[in-house]
């Protein structure tokens, strides 16, 4: 984890984001966790930023002016340490810009800052992208939280009471996932009953792809009606993903995906990888929220 910075909110409420990634790595109301711990027995993060890719890349690498650079699932920024420019005792805003180290996985000038803000039993974020550079920036971002399943009562099998709330109603249909984590062509059909999904661990073979979906809110509903929000602001692809064995749950966030099997084009050609014009600035935004 790293060296940490806390934030707190009148209330009580806390949260400690991790300098490495700008990840926060807990977040507590009365006295509650709702992140998860990020054990390694099961997945050792907690809630990383993705960026600039977000998913699998064909091959581990991305293609710029025909030159190939290696590029982890999900971008570089969630293993890379952020410099603290701004902090209060609500507020902590971090940055990530290009270096020697960036260049050689993506070569292009960028500024990442995120904010983090917390309020009572909410936990707000503002991501900006600033392209410094002379010729247009291929970005995309992801917000990866895994929470506590279950966390309020209930319990972690089928049946046991936790739901996913959409926004609005949603195709029962997601793309599979296939070798090294790359989308293919066919799609398999979820038990989705318009914005309600009944989660069952076993339905997580892979995650839950929503492309293009209709909802900028989900609700991750425990049987006594508590519920951990995730609204979006920009971000127009939504995931749900777990372990079948593993004691969280991850709503996801990501304005692109990962790679359709078969891709060999230049990274600006990636689908729904954005363009951020040159001296633009892109900005994001994400709130979580516990509701009664």
């Amino acid at each position: 984890m790293g060296e940490t910075i806390e934030i707190r909110a009148g209330d009580g409420s806390t949260a400690r984001i991790a300098l490495r990634g700008a990840e926060p790595v807990s977040w507590q109301v009365e006295e509650r966790e709702y992140l998860w711990n990020g054990d390694p027995a099961h997945w050792n993060r907690s809630a990383p930023w993705l960026f600039p890719v977000v998913g699998a890349s064909a091959g581990g690498a991305v293609q710029v002016e025909g030159r190939r650079y290696p590029m982890a699932q999900h971008g570089f920024a969630r293993d890379q340490p952020f410099a603290v420019i701004d902090r209060s005792e609500e507020a902590v805003s971090l940055s990530l810009s290009d270096d020697e180290e960036t260049r050689a996985q993506y070569p292009f000038p960028f500024q990442l800052t995120i904010e983090a803000r917390i309020r009572p039993k909410t936990l707000a974020f503002e991501i900006r992208i600033e392209n410094p550079g002379a010729s247009p920036l291929p970005y995309a971002l992801g917000f990866h939280p895994a929470f506590p399943w279950p966390f309020a009562g209930g319990e972690r099998r089928a049946g046991g009471g936790y739901a996913v709330l959409f926004e609005r109603a949603e195709r029962p249909f997601v793309p599979e996932v296939g070798a090294g984590g790359l989308l293919v062509r066919s799609e398999r059909a979820l038990a989705l009953d318009g914005a309600r999904l009944d989660l069952d661990p076993n339905m997580f073979t892979e995650a839950l792809v929503f492309l293009n979906a209709h909802s900028r809110t989900m609700r991750f509903a425990a049987p006594n009606g508590r519920a951990i929000a995730m609204r979006m602001e920009d971000f127009p692809h939504l995931a749900v993903w777990t372990k079948p064995t593993a004691p969280f749950l991850s709503l996801e966030a990501w304005t692109g995906h990962a790679d359709w099997a078969g891709f060999d084009g230049e990274l600006a050609e990636r689908d729904s990888q954005r363009q951020l014009a040159p001296g633009a600035t892109a900005r994001h935004g994400i709130v979580l929220a516990i509701e009664d």
